[in-house]
């Protein structure tokens, strides 16, 4: 059973149609990269999936449980769209660190604020406490910037930057894993050593969905790959036959810009 499951998702900004019966699934443990040029609605697709936009059109499930219907107005509840956003964890382009917090706490902040919420919280403040700065410190252990929890963002590169948000995300233990093209504000030298934990996460069996402009790492970490062009999913499968033998005309001519090496 598909942990994620999309359904004629369609969206519009001003009488433009940004989405457009947008289908696909994902199975637990895989990694889905979605590639396309800019203005494809590849960025769209993922803020609706983190309910940072909401869908005009289509249906949204995880673990089978529709989080979205555009058919059922119990669906679109604005009261209910933190707990739907737990399911999803998103790693922007620009890392959107909050400048006043250490890499520490910018990675326990949105644990501690729903921690706030369980009815025990105040009795065992310290203990809850302490159980996520050991799992805040585990996950940045993992990133490799143990010896940077206490920095701020300013004091970070761009690539560690990037790398606490992923702890930041992974923090939340969401059901799936979303980037929006986590390398486009690195520098080169820098684009590796994200991607070098991206796929150290899919080689753990972590769910993800991966926008992204690196042709070659969603080629090679992905385990489906969707091609998007003007708001369409104009092509969608696996890898190696996307890459090496597209079917459709625009999946050849977007892949032709590309040095596949």
């Amino acid at each position: 059973m598909a942990i994620l499951e999309v359904e004629h998702i369609g969206k519009t900004f001003n009488h433009t149609e940004v989405l457009k019966d947008i289908s696909f699934s994902l199975e637990k443990g895989k990694v889905v990269s979605i590639i396309g040029s800019s203005g494809s609605g590849k960025t769209t697709l993922l803020r609706c999936l983190n309910f940072l936009e909401k869908p005009d059109e289509g249906i949204i499930r995880v673990n089978g449980e529709t989080l979205f219907d555009s058919a059922d107005p119990s669906t679109w509840q604005e009261s209910s769209v933190r707990k739907k956003r737990l399911h999803f964890g998103l790693v922007f382009q620009s890392f959107n660190l909050f400048p006043q917090y250490t890499a520490l706490e910018n990675v326990m902040l949105a644990k501690e604020l729903l921690a706030k919420e369980q009815p025990d919280y105040k009795s065992r403040k310290k203990e809850i406490h302490d159980e996520i700065r050991l799992l805040a410190e585990d996950l940045l252990a993992q990133m490799g910037l143990s010896n940077r929890m206490n920095n701020y963002p300013h004091q970070l590169s761009g690539g560690q930057c990037q790398r606490v948000a992923i702890a930041r995300a992974l923090a939340l233990k969401p059901d799936i894993l979303c980037f929006d093209e986590p390398t486009s504000a690195l520098d080169p030298e820098l684009t590796g050593e994200v991607l070098k934990v991206i796929k150290e996460l899919a080689d753990k069996e972590t769910t993800m969905v991966i926008v992204t402009h690196e042709m070659a790492f969603a080629r090679d970490v992905a385990h489906q790959v969707i091609f998007m062009d003007d708001g369409y999913i104009v092509e969608q499968g696996d890898p190696k036959e996307v890459f090496e033998n597209p079917k459709e005309e625009r999946t050849r001519q977007f892949l032709s810009r590309f040095n596949q090496g």
